[in-house]
């Protein structure tokens, strides 16, 4: 029996190509290969991210293409259409990596305007790097048409266990003396073999894990190298799926609750996840109109432990992971411990526990993934604290490695280029807290992730002995004690924007809170002070992004409804 409450699954295209008035539409489309029978198919979109901007898109459009056949062979017709990627490993410590968190809103409002026009049934998105992964998962949201993900796969590791994190720390080796320009050259060679997205469970990965948690993607979608025959596999099943999913009317909407949120916020602290997985759920939810807010991190990691022993913090790649098993058994494992919700519907057309029936558990002999009487981290690694630094909270990666507890002096700096020219020319010393700020969401503007300062820190040798503290945010590969989405953001006259150098500043990952050391009056008296500074973008993108960007403790988003 058909839904009442759903619209019927091909009206968006007949409302295209259907009826006199519309031969001028059916004109076009013959144009780039319809045929008659084609017009009384369902349209199924292929948002593809293809790029040779970067390893993580370059081998896109051929996934895409499978997944487009894979649709066809099905009963569909598909449409293959691109939109951008920005690459943070080659922005990174750039003014360029401005427009890294800008893109996440350009893709998404892209797909949301391809597909919106052209009347699509089903969609597909492919994508491979940090923002585009997000930013079609927020498309498939808004439009609420059936819609799988695909993730494009994950890079092979170089040799000597290389990825573009060590790049970056051998960076900080250089200047610290311990490393050679010509082993950096030898590690900037080799470190990135080829095509796929960043080897840790850096934030392109981490996000591929949230999503299929979410119930977007095919079972181990999130699990494979790039150029694998089970990524390949992965594309075609998904065509296939997609119009299953049209004939049913399956939406995202039947797919995207707060417990499927509580899924994937489960998965990403159990593999020991990104930072910007908070930023990005965040803004998926509010594309999904489901409440999501940082306080449902902190309850969930109250009880879901860290079992994944993956970089940045830990020793092992994704494709060690994907070679016992990928995440599923990991999922079985936490679904029969009563942390993840069974009953929440994925693409599959099937429930979470019913995709995970058959699922066999890892190999004995791995220590990839601990069980769970024997965590890394008995609680989440990602803390949100609260304090008179971050009124409107703040988020830490904190794996234990560093300890739990970090007060020192401040050494405050504007922008991340002062800041990495101070840790790489030796003036930040032990028992510094580096506060980098004016690079939030509005202040940047853009929200700049701060992996070249974190891997100069590790490259000098002092992860556990210099704290870094930012309005900004950091790539899924720093590590550290770090604190980054300080709200609200100095731009917006934070108290962040009053610290100075000197100021003693405490944080606390065991009691949640991050505090500037000085009395209230002093505090107070410094805030009245404060003036805004010149906003250092005057046109274009930028400008457009920061009227209207939301904070980032919700999302960092730019379509929040105007009070």
């Amino acid at each position: 029996m058909t839904n009442p409450d759903k619209p019927d699954p091909r009206r968006y295209s007949r409302v295209v190509v259907d009826g006199l008035t519309q031969a001028p539409s059916r004109a076009m489309l013959r144009a780039v290969g319809f045929k008659d029978a084609d017009f009384a198919k369902p349209q199924i979109g292929i948002a593809s991210t293809w790029s040779m901007v970067t390893p993580c898109n370059m081998h896109i459009n051929g996934l895409a293409e499978i997944a487009a056949a894979g649709s066809d062979a099905a009963g569909g017709k598909s449409v293959i259409f691109n939109t951008i990627t920005v690459s943070d490993g080659i922005s990174m410590g750039t003014a360029g990596m401005r427009y890294s968190l800008v893109s996440r809103e350009v893709i998404a409002d892209s797909i949301e305007a391809v597909t919106a026009a052209e009347g699509f049934d089903g969609l597909i998105t492919i994508g491979g790097c940090d923002k585009n992964m997000p930013g079609c998962v927020m498309a498939m949201a808004r439009l609420d048409r059936p819609s799988i993900f695909v993730y494009g796969g994950t890079i092979q590791p170089g040799p000597k266990h290389r990825d573009i994190v060590s790049v970056f720390e051998a960076v900080g080796g250089v200047a610290a003396g311990t490393v050679s320009e010509a082993e950096l050259r030898e590690v900037e060679t080799t470190a990135i073999p080829g095509p796929g997205s960043c080897a840790g469970m850096y934030t392109a990965n981490t996000m591929a894990s949230a999503i299929e948690a979410l119930g977007l993607s095919l079972a181990n979608s999130s699990a494979q190298e790039a150029v694998s025959t089970a990524k390949r596999n992965d594309c075609e099943r998904a065509g296939r799926a997609v119009m299953e999913l049209v004939k049913r009317g399956i939406r995202p909407s039947d797919i995207l609750c707060k417990e499927a949120f509580e899924n994937a916020i489960t998965m990403v602290i159990a593999l020991g996840g990104s930072t910007n997985a908070v930023l990005h759920l965040l803004a998926v939810a509010h594309d999904a109109r489901i409440e999501l807010s940082l306080e449902d991190f902190t309850r969930i990691g109250a009880r879901v432990p860290v079992l994944a022993d993956l970089r940045p913090s830990g020793r092992y790649m994704m494709s060690e992971l994907i070679h016992i098993g990928g995440i599923q058994p990991l999922m079985k494992t936490l679904l029969e411990a009563g942390l993840l919700h069974g009953g929440c519907l994925s693409v599959t057309g099937k429930t979470l526990q019913e995709n995970l029936a058959d699922v066999q558990p890892y190999p004995d002999k791995q220590d990839i993934v601990r069980p769970l009487a024997r965590p890394i981290k008995k609680d989440s690694h990602l803390a949100i604290l609260y304090g008179n630094l971050a009124p409107d909270g703040a988020v830490a990666k904190i794996s234990g490695k560093e300890g739990t507890q970090f007060s020192g002096s401040a050494r405050v700096f504007q922008s991340e280029e002062s800041a990495l020219e101070a840790i790489l020319n030796g003036s930040v010393v032990a028992g510094d807290v580096v506060v980098i700020r004016y690079e939030g969401p509005k202040g940047g503007p853009g929200m700049r992730e701060m992996l070249s300062p974190t891997g100069a820190i590790i490259g000098r040798g002092l992860g556990d002995k210099v704290a870094l503290i930012t309005d900004g945010r950091f790539s899924g590969g720093s590590h550290g004690f770090v604190v980054g989405h300080v709200t609200p953001e100095a731009a917006v006259g934070g108290p962040i924007a009053v610290v100075a150098d000197g100021d003693t500043i405490t944080i606390d990952a065991s009691t949640k809170t991050i505090e500037l050391e000085i009395d209230a009056a002093e505090l107070e008296a410094r805030m009245k002070a404060w003036r805004a500074p010149e906003p250092k973008a005057d046109r274009g993108l930028l400008v457009k992004y920061a009227r209207l960007v939301s904070s980032a403790s919700e999302g960092a988003v730019t379509d929040k409804p105007i009070a």
